[in-house]
């Protein structure tokens, strides 16, 4: 039984600590400039954004087929549904102290990378629903505050959602803050499709900074228990280095704690040798089965 968005409980969504420390010497590759700011949650900077030259051949995770069963695999973790492209109009406050939660990656109001994702669709399209929000959501960041937002803030979301040129923002800041500084992060540890996976999901509930529940701070934890295969290492006994850390760390805050986005997920993944991340996969989470078949 796959359940809504709007019926999934808090613990089912994700609660990140969004960009606490910037990504030099932990992400190699990210394209977002991000900014400690205090204690706790931070928030994203709003940064210049470059183009950047695209790969010769895209590999591993960054393949177009097997980024399709990332974010499938994603969403059903995320909002109970294999169909990640129908998030992109998702937004609801969840109860987890970061305002706003929305769209295909859980953009926060509380934790700057939703101030971010709408200055990245205003350069893109200025004038559109959203851009006078700009102020609101500078003011909220930082917090759970509505002001300045509320029904008709979300009802402009949903607005915003059919327009194709903020999809287009929603998966360039995916990529820019999430995807590609994961993905490159695993192959420098010379991980596999699964361990780029492995990385990426971490990334997208735990954010991409340095401390203990952090991406970073995850994976220091697993290297101080085994070598990853950049280092001669075996890559399946630093997987299941990280997944015991991921875990650790996940049930330091009550919303993580039903880990069986680990352990019914990506656990069996890895017990069952699929470092390629190949098709037919079956997995559970929280309880609910999906399964993908074929490559996309």
């Amino acid at each position: 039984m796959h359940k809504s968005p709007h019926s999934t409980p808090a613990h089912r969504r994700p609660s990140r600590r969004i960009a606490l420390i910037a990504a030099a010497g932990v992400l190699a590759g990210g394209g977002a400039s991000l900014a400690l700011a205090g204690t706790g949650n931070a928030a994203v900077t709003p940064h210049h954004r470059t183009t950047a030259a695209a790969p010769a051949a895209a590999t591993g995770l960054a393949d177009p087929h097997k980024k399709e069963i990332a974010m499938e695999l994603v969403s059903s973790a995320e909002n109970s549904s294999l169909d990640w492209k129908a998030q992109y109009k998702y937004i609801e406050d969840i109860g987890d102290g970061r305002g706003y939660t929305a769209g295909i990656i859980g953009f926060c109001s509380g934790t700057g990378d939703m101030l971010e994702l709408v200055q990245h669709y205003t350069d893109l399209e200025p004038g559109n629903v959203l851009a006078k929000y700009l102020p609101a959501l500078e003011q909220v960041n930082g917090s759970d505050s509505h002001s300045g937002l509320g029904t008709a803030f979300v009802s402009a979301w949903k607005t915003a959602a059919k327009d194709t040129v903020f999809q287009q923002a929603q998966n360039d800041e995916r990529d820019d803050v999430y995807f590609n500084p994961s993905v490159n992060q695993a192959k420098s540890d010379g991980l596999g499709t699964l361990g780029q996976f492995i990385y990426y999901d971490a990334i997208v509930m735990h954010g991409p900074g340095d401390d203990s529940v952090s991406f970073g701070g995850i994976r220091k934890t697993a290297m101080k228990k085994a070598k990853t295969p950049a280092q001669g290492g075996n890559e399946t006994t630093y997987l299941n280095a990280f997944l015991d850390a991921r875990k650790a760390a996940m049930k330091t805050e009550d919303a993580h704690d039903d880990t069986s986005r680990v352990d019914t997920e990506q656990r069996p993944f890895l017990q069952a040798g699929n470092l390629n991340l190949d098709p037919p996969l079956r997995w559970k989470t929280y309880g609910d089965s999906y399964q993908i078949l074929t490559l996309p």
